[in-house]
């Protein structure tokens, strides 16, 4: 906002007085705050920082020591340079002992061999400095124009970011107290050399207030929060300490962002957010590029050198249960828990939900007992939602980020195969659900549904038109083995007419269920059509 004392000594108004830097050339960078006239030698207490000293020189004494005196005084109240006009005290140069002080202290010290008219020189660089406050304020004000209108329409932080990024072209990154990155804006650079080492290379840099600069980061921060719940950190990464108008968009947007997440808060979290994006792209590239990972390393969840594990939660919604709890809340909730039974197992964890299930990647180092870890994950899972069952389902465990589309895509079948199955289980592999899981996979082949639809058709419409149970019956048949007896038992039917029913079947289909490959078939069909309906049960 201010004209460094290089920028005032390049003024038409004072190059005429022909200037020229005697000592201190190392600070003329230093920005002018104000210039101001001062001919007596104790104008030192009446000055506040950062003044443009200009003086004729007449009413300093010509003793060294009381010329070091003056020059130290000023320094230590902060002036950012002393311009002395060489016509009336000294003609030809200043005296040594002032330039010794002036070069001591880093003040810059320039003498005028010419006349000046030092009211003219004041006119100017105060001019400057009250144009440059003025910008200043009509940027500040068009930054909150900006952000009060991404408040209104409601924007994404993603958005929120990207105009920090812009209106100071500057990398931004938004972070946990627990420096996880949430999201970030690179400004055009390369995410691999933000991203990396984020987490330990952030959590020492603190700056002691709401927001402040950090010099040997080169970071401005400012904190995120609202109500007295403070929740992350925005860092915008500048080299150079930033001027005020860049504080005030990290303070806007810090503010934006604290009331997108009030306002947002029936829907997933800024964390779940960030964490589905990075599931999302893992599953949408069988090698993973290597910003993915160090996004993911970013967020504290290291994919390489680790042992890989993709977890699907799903509940069993019942029918009671989805007229009480929609199901995106319930998901929400079960994502909740599952992250927070992975900080209780004390593992890393990417977490988030998906349309009908909560996808989880757990990072485990390569001594963890993978078995252990995922029974307690599990168990935690299932104590935490007694009141809505869920399916914990797991994939085969991987060993790097190019294993992990894999393992995260077995979880997902799993828990599909496993959500029709009665038996329940605090943890479903891929070994519980053997035939279940291989009609699961096919579920989406039109020759399956084909199949099923020849197999069992003419039964479903029996009991469709007549109200009777046939396909009920058939079932408890298959599944007992064809085992007349126990399947009676377990219809909760008499013997006598079961058998009736079972007769009944044969006759609409035309086979005879004691044939085993018929046997083989029908189960087959029927469990395809369960898997059919399940399926267009959770899309409803």
């Amino acid at each position: 906002m201010y004209p460094t004392v290089a920028e005032v000594l390049a003024l038409p108004v004072l190059r005429q007085g022909r200037p020229h830097v005697v000592a201190g050339a190392a600070r003329l960078d230093a920005p002018v705050r104000w210039a101001h006239v001062a001919e007596v030698a104790d104008i030192a207490p009446l000055l506040r920082g950062g003044e443009l000293v200009l003086t004729t020189g007449v009413a300093l004494p010509d003793d060294g020591a009381a010329l070091a005196r003056y020059i130290a005084d000023l320094a230590g109240v902060g002036v950012v340079g002393i311009v002395i006009e060489l016509v009336r005290h000294w003609s030809e140069k200043l005296p040594s002992a002032l330039v010794d002080a002036a070069d001591r202290h880093g003040v810059p010290l320039i003498t005028l061999s010419r006349e000046t008219r030092f009211v003219s020189v004041t006119e100017a660089v105060n001019g400057l400095i009250v144009d440059a406050q003025v910008d200043e304020l009509r940027a500040a004000e068009r930054v909150h124009e900006t952000f009060t209108a991404l408040t209104v329409a409601g924007a994404e932080p993603g958005d929120i970011l990207r105009e920090v990024a812009r209106l100071t072209e500057h990398p931004v990154v938004l972070e946990t107290l627990a420096h996880e990155v949430l999201a970030y804006d690179t400004a055009g650079t390369d995410p691999g050399e933000l991203l990396p080492g984020w987490p330990s290379r952030s959590r020492p840099v603190q700056v002691g207030e709401r927001t402040g600069y950090h010099p040997g980061a080169g970071w401005l921060i400012t904190v995120v929060g609202a109500r007295g719940h403070d929740w992350g950190r925005l860092v915008v990464v500048c080299g150079d300490p930033p001027p005020r108008r860049h504080v005030v968009v990290a303070e806007r947007a810090a503010s934006a962002l604290a009331v997108h997440r009030l306002v947002a808060k029936d829907t997933d979290s800024l964390e779940r957010q960030a964490h589905r994006a990075i599931l999302t792209e893992l599953l949408a590239n069988p090698v993973p590029p290597g910003e993915l990972t160090a996004r993911a390393s970013a967020l504290g969840v290291p994919l390489t050198g680790r042992l890989l594990v993709g977890v699907a939660v799903r509940p069993r919604i019942t029918a009671t249960a989805k007229t009480t709890q929609s199901t995106p809340v319930l998901l929400r909730e079960l994502a909740e828990a599952t992250a927070l039974a992975a900080r209780r197992a004390k593992v890393s964890a990417l977490v988030a939900t998906d349309d009908t299930l909560v996808r989880a990647l757990i990072a485990l180092s390569p001594e963890a007992g993978v078995d252990a870890v995922l029974r307690r994950l599990a168990t935690d899972v299932h104590e935490a939602r007694a009141g809505a069952p869920a399916v914990v389902a797991v994939g085969t465990t991987g060993s790097g980020p190019a294993e992990a589309r894999r393992t995260l895509v077995e979880a997902a079948q799993v828990a599909a195969a496993a959500l029709t199955e009665n038996v329940e289980r605090v943890v479903q592999r891929l070994d519980d659900v053997r035939l279940r899981g291989l009609l699961h996979l096919l579920s989406g082949d039109e020759r399956i549904t084909a199949f099923a639809a020849r197999e069992l058709g003419p039964l479903l419409n029996r009991d469709a038109a007549q109200g009777s149970r046939l396909v009920q019956a058939l079932r408890h048949y298959c599944e007992h083995g064809g085992n007349k007896s126990a399947a009676a038992a377990a219809a909760h039917t008499s013997r006598t007419a079961y058998y009736q029913q079972l007769a009944r079947i044969e006759q609409v289909l035309g086979v005879r269920l004691e044939e085993p490959e018929s046997m083989l078939s029908l189960y087959v069909a029927l469990l395809a059509h369960d898997i059919r309906e399940a399926d267009d049960h959770t899309s409803e």
